[in-house]
C-alpha cells in the first residue's frame, strides 16, 4: 500500500481525498495533510473520517520538511497555490518522495527550471494531473490524429469559452493576482496547450500573443455605467442582487473551506469581480508555431453565455470538427461531479474526397468530461496499458506552461517569443 501526503487542503483537494479515502483505500492511504490553516485542515479530515477511516495528522505548513520525515510518505500530492507549487515540489523529491502535482506545474521559466534541476538530481518521479487528456472526447481526438484520418495536420483553431459562473470565478481569488497564478494563459490555458501538444505529439516553437482585461475589474464596470460596488460579497447589500456575487453561506463545502476559515488567514473566497487589484487578463488571443511546422490559433474568453469548446483541425488529407458544451460550476462548490461534465459533444470528420461523418463518444461519468475518474485509476488504481499515453510528467507539465509563459511575455513586449529564449533548457 502506498502512501500519501497531501499539502495544500482547498477546493482542489477534495477530488484526492475522495479518490483515496473512498475508492483506492485497499491500496493507498493518507498519513498526513499540510496547509496553513488549521479549519481547512480539520475539514480534510471530516471528509475521510465520514469515509471510515481513522483521523490524518495535520501538519503547518511552516513544518513540511518536518511532516515529511515523520510521516515518510511514499508520494506527496500537491495542491497549493499555483506560486508555491515549485517549492513543496522541489522539498518533496529532494526528500526521497515522488510527487503529484495540479495543473500548472509552476508559473515561470525560472521555478519550471528548478523543478526539470530536481527530478534530474534526485531521480524522482512527478506527475502532472491533466484530467482533460483522459476525457473521452479528447482521447478519441489524439485517436484520430494518430490513425492519420486526415493526415499530417497544418493547423488548428482551438476557442475556450468560460461563462460567468466559472469564468468570473477566476476573479474571485486568488488567482486574479498574476504573481499566484501566472494569469490564465498558465492557470487555465496550460489545460489547452497540453491538449495540443498531446493530439499532435509535438512542441511549441514560437508564441505571439495578444489580450488584456476588458469586462471584468473596476473600471470596466464603471465604462459600462454600474454605479453599486462592494469588495467582497459577504454581508454586503449590493451583492445581495449581483448574478456574479458568491454567496458562500449557501453551499456547505464553499462555507466549511472559506467562509469559517478566512480568520485564520484573512483569504477571502467571494471578491468582487469588478473591485480593484485584479490584474490578469479575460480576453486572450494567441498564435502558436510547432516544431511539426502546425500552427494553433488560440482564444480564451472568461465572459460568455456558454461554457466549453470549439477545435477545428486542417490536415494533408481533411478536416476535424469537435465542439463541446459544459455544464458550469464553481470551484468548491460542492458538486464535484459536475466540475467539467459534459453536456454536448459534437465530433466530425471531412476527409478531403469523400462524405464527412460523426464519430460516436460516449460521454464519461463525472468531472471533467469524465477524464476525473479515468485519471485517478491511472494514479491510484491498476491501469491497463495506454497505446495514448495519456499519463504526463514533468517534461510534458514543462511544455505546457512554457506556451502560456511565452505568451505572457509576448504580451509584455508585443513581439513574437520563441521558446529556446526562455531561461528553461528540457
Amino acid at each position: 500500500m502506498k502512501t500519501y501526503a497531501l499539502v495544500g487542503t482547498g477546493g482542489r483537494a477534495g477530488l484526492y481525498l475522495e479518490a483515496i479515502a473512498r475508492d483506492y483505500k485497499e491500496t493507498a492511504r493518507f498519513v498526513a495533510f499540510c496547509d496553513n490553516n488549521e479549519t481547512r485542515m480539520a475539514y480534510a479530515n471530516k471528509i475521510v473520517t465520514g469515509l471510515g477511516h481513522a483521523p490524518v495528522s495535520t501538519w503547518r505548513a511552516e513544518n513540511y520538511e518536518q511532516m515529511i520525515r515523520e510521516c515518510k510518505p511514499d508520494v506527496v500530492i500537491v495542491t497549493t497555490v499555483d506560486r508555491t507549487h515549485h517549492d513543496y515540489i522541489i522539498r518533496a523529491l529532494e526528500l526521497g518522495c515522488d510527487a503529484i502535482t495540479e495543473k500548472p506545474m509552476t508559473i515561470d521559466a525560472e521555478k519550471c527550471q528548478e523543478i526539470l534541476d530536481a527530478v534530474e538530481r534526485t531521480g524522482r518521479n512527478l506527475r502532472v494531473t491533466f484530467n482533460y487528456r483522459y476525457a473521452p472526447h479528447h482521447s478519441k481526438l489524439r485517436e484520430l490524429v494518430m490513425s492519420g484520418a486526415i493526415g499530417d495536420v497544418f493547423s488548428v483553431h482551438f476557442e475556450w469559452l468560460l461563462n460567468t459562473q466559472h469564468g468570473a470565478d477566476y476573479f474571485r481569488r486568488w488567482h486574479r493576482d498574476k504573481r499566484n497564478s501566472g494569469g490564465l494563459l498558465v492557470h487555465k490555458s496550460t489545460h489547452h496547450f497540453d491538449l495540443v501538444n498531446f493530439w499532435l505529439g509535438t512542441q511549441p516553437e514560437s508564441v505571439y500573443a495578444q489580450g488584456g482585461l476588458r469586462f471584468y475589474g473596476k473600471e470596466n464596470a464603471e465604462r459600462r455605467g454600474v454605479t453599486k460596488f462592494y469588495s467582497r460579497a459577504h454581508g454586503q447589500e449590493n451583492a445581495k442582487d449581483d448574478p456574479f456575487a458568491l454567496h458562500m453561506e449557501e453551499s456547505e463545502s464553499l462555507k466549511a473551506l472559506y467562509l469559517d476559515a478566512e480568520h485564520e488567514d484573512g483569504y477571502y473566497r467571494d471578491q468582487s469581480v469588478f473591485g480593484d487589484g485584479i490584474n490578469i487578463e479575460d480576453t486572450l488571443g494567441l498564435v502558436v508555431r510547432y516544431r511539426s511546422k502546425a500552427i494553433l490559433t488560440y482564444s480564451l474568453n472568461a465572459y460568455l453565455p456558454w461554457e466549453g469548446l470549439n477545435v477545428v483541425m486542417n490536415g494533408s488529407k481533411g478536416r476535424i470538427e469537435m465542439k463541446i458544451v459544459e455544464k458550469s460550476y464553481v470551484n468548491a462548490g460542492g458538486e464535484k461531479a459536475k466540475e467539467g461534465a459534459m453536456e454536448s459533444c459534437e465530433l466530425r470528420v471531412f476527409p478531403m474526397f469523400d462524405a464527412p461523418y460523426e464519430v460516436p463518444v460516449v460521454f464519461g461519468e463525472g468531472g471533467h468530461g469524465g477524464g476525473d475518474k479515468v485519471m485517478l485509476e491511472d494514479l491510484f488504481g491498476n491501469p491497463p496499458a495506454d497505446p495514448l499515453q495519456r499519463a504526463a510528467d514533468h517534461r510534458a507539465g514543462a511544455m505546457s506552461i512554457l506556451t502560456g509563459i511565452a505568451g505572457n511575455r509576448s504580451l509584455q513586449n508585443g513581439l513574437p517569443v520563441r521558446i529556446d529564449e526562455l531561461p528553461v533548457k528540457i
